[in-house]
């Protein structure tokens, strides 16, 4: 199992992994990248690492012994000063409903065993540059039908209401549409927005996501409609 934290130009990056010729490869590897590497071999000690090493991401395997890797993400995302750490998920399970597992509780990525290494540190250096243009004032806050999306605290307000639970996916989900009042994006392309070209998520992993994110936003999840067929839109005029 593997929990990871790391930052671009030398990021904190903590692996969970109990397998100990897989933990050293993945670290190994990311030192070589310069970023400061933290290990641990179970779902425990990982959570106890993120809470005290202020980590920039986390690899995270799931079948861990002890604490399963998907309830040390589930208390990561649900504690105050960690929630906002994003989270890969690296497991040897790859069918669909562990990858929708996986993102319903608030992973950031999903690597399924056995990987590329070069193909890891892509997606760990893609997944830490979301991180930062996020926390950027490169985007505009959003102020609409009584929702306030605020970018750089990665904040959403309904009628004055915080809405403190959302994911990293649900939060660029939510912001894609928002800003983009009236137009259709198919669930591929929301995909691509928000992860990156070619990620090989599929189409109901979007619908799950974009089911959580209307039962988080209560009465204002309904301006998010389906469009039978082809996607999403948000519809600032529903009433």
């Amino acid at each position: 199992m593997v929990i990871i934290f790391i930052v671009l130009d030398s990021k904190n990056i903590i692996v969970v992994e109990d397998d100990l010729d897989i933990r050293e490869l993945i670290s190994f590897n990311l030192a070589n990248e310069g970023h400061q590497v933290f290990e641990a071999n179970n779902g425990e000690v990982g959570i106890d690492k993120a809470r005290n090493n202020n980590p920039d991401l986390i690899l995270l395997d799931l079948m861990l012994p002890g604490i399963q890797g998907l309830d040390v993400c589930r208390i990561i995302k649900s504690n105050q000063e960690t929630k906002e750490i994003p989270i890969i998920m690296v497991t040897a399970l790859g069918q669909e409903e562990d990858i929708v597992k996986g993102l319903e509780t608030g992973a950031d990525d999903y690597i399924t065993k056995p990987f590329s290494i070069k193909v890891l540190i892509a997606r760990v250096n893609a997944v830490l540059k979301r991180s930062i243009e996020v926390g950027e004032d490169k985007s505009k806050d959003i102020l609409i039908n009584g929702i306030n999306i605020k970018t750089r605290s990665r904040e959403v307000w309904v009628n004055k209401n915080l809405i403190n639970d959302l994911t990293f996916s649900e939060f660029q989900i939510l912001y894609l549409l928002a800003g983009h009042p009236g137009w259709v994006f198919t669930r591929y392309q929301i995909i691509d927005k928000i992860r990156g070209d070619n990620y090989p998520v599929t189409d109901r992993s979007v619908d799950f996501q974009i089911v959580g994110l209307r039962k988080k936003l209560g009465d204002a999840g309904k301006l998010i409609k389906t469009v039978r067929g082809v996607g999403y839109r948000f519809t600032p005029d529903e009433k």
